[in-house]
């Protein structure tokens, strides 16, 4: 984790309020799974239309902003067919909340 990359990934509104619906994925989007098949679970993947769609953003900003976040450790995601899930990365989260509590 490079803390500089965390904190431009978080300096954006619309990229924060992702990580924090990310956080209650069964709250904030009620379909998600939908486009995955009945045997495949991927535990609090949301896909990435679902995330455009509650942001009010263009496909394209969206899937920037995901990768951005991607990039600084914050998300995971998984590719199934046409469809890319992300989640939430915990490990990395709770990595930066210590380093900002010790560092800060």
């Amino acid at each position: 984790m490079e803390p500089i990359d965390v904190f431009k990934a978080l300096s954006n509104e619309i990229r924060l309020n992702i990580l924090q619906w990310l956080k209650e994925p069964e709250k904030h989007f009620p379909k998600q799974g939908a486009h995955l098949p009945k045997e495949v679970s991927y535990k609090g993947g949301v896909c990435v239309g679902d995330i455009q769609e509650k942001a009010k953003t263009s496909q394209s900003t969206v899937s920037h902003y995901l990768n951005m976040m991607q990039q600084a450790g914050l998300l995971e995601s998984v590719r199934y067919g046409k469809w890319t899930y992300y989640r939430r990365n915990e490990e990395t989260i709770r990595q930066f909340a210590e380093y900002f509590r010790t560092e800060i």
